[in-house]
């Protein structure tokens, strides 16, 4: 009696198996038996030659990060403006990610930190003559609260002691909490800063959003609203108006064209 040629063996070299009821790959068109049908247990050549594309997981759609080793995955687009590439929430950001597409603006900086110097020289001016000024005054005052911060201060346990900076963080005007004393890592950017704070404290941050109001963090003594790629780092070395470790910063509602926070003196009474 003659065989009969009904059914395909198996695309993978090693097993062959023949399958009367085989499966097509969706990605590479080959035929499979039921124990290597998936992408991953044959080894599809378009899977790897294309990890930027989102994949079908249990019904839903998964979009892999694509910054280094990164294997986070997001249900929704989280796309780079600049660079155009698939990213993670977590690197999100230009700075986080190492956009290829980065740029300083630095004639913008140049103008923002002399509107600084202005705002702090006018201050300077204002205050009576008995009074200690400037920035050692802060430095010294940021070290004393330091003390108390480390006490109550919350944020993420697993940071190296060496890597936290503790600030009291004055929230958006309207809310029941004035402050709360939080810490983060010196290496963060000022952009993962205000979604981790925001997550703290429970506050709305529709940042994703282009008509929404946006939270910012601001400096104390100036006003002025911290540009969300600059790492903290950045600001606690600055010459100009530096912020301190045990120091102050402010959370607040902003509209994206205003560059300067007014009466932030109200915040701190």
């Amino acid at each position: 009696m003659a065989e009969l040629d009904i059914g395909q063996h198996c695309g993978v070299e090693h097993c062959g198996q023949l399958d009367f009821l085989p499966f097509v790959c969706d990605s590479c068109s080959k035929v499979f038996c039921l124990q290597h049908r998936s992408r991953e247990s044959h080894g599809c050549q378009e899977l790897v030659t294309n990890t930027s594309d989102p994949v079908k997981s249990e019904g839903n759609t998964l979009y892999p990060c694509t910054y280094k080793s990164c294997s986070g995955k997001e249900l929704v687009q989280v796309l780079c403006p600049y660079c155009e590439k698939h990213f993670c929430l977590g690197h999100r950001h230009q700075s986080d990610h190492e956009c290829e597409k980065l740029e300083i603006p630095k004639p913008r900086m140049c103008a923002t930190q002399q509107l600084v110097k202005e705002i702090v020289d006018s201050k300077k001016s204002a205050a009576p003559k008995n009074v200690r000024k400037g920035a050692k005054n802060s430095e010294t005052a940021a070290k004393v609260a330091l003390m108390k911060l480390k006490l109550h201060a919350v944020g993420d346990k697993s940071l190296p002691q060496t890597e936290r900076v503790y600030f009291q963080v004055f929230l958006p005007k309207g809310m029941k909490e004035k402050s709360k004393p939080m810490f983060f890592c010196k290496k963060w950017s000022i952009g993962k800063i205000v979604d981790y704070a925001a997550s703290l404290a429970s506050l709305k941050n529709d940042n994703n959003k282009a008509a929404a109001k946006k939270l910012r963090v601001c400096h104390t003594e100036t006003g002025q609203i911290l540009p969300l790629d600059n790492t903290l780092e950045t600001w606690l070395s600055s010459t100009e108006a530096p912020l301190y470790n045990g120091g102050n910063i402010i959370l607040e509602y902003v509209d994206n064209e205003i560059s300067v926070l007014e009466d932030v003196n109200l915040y701190l009474i």
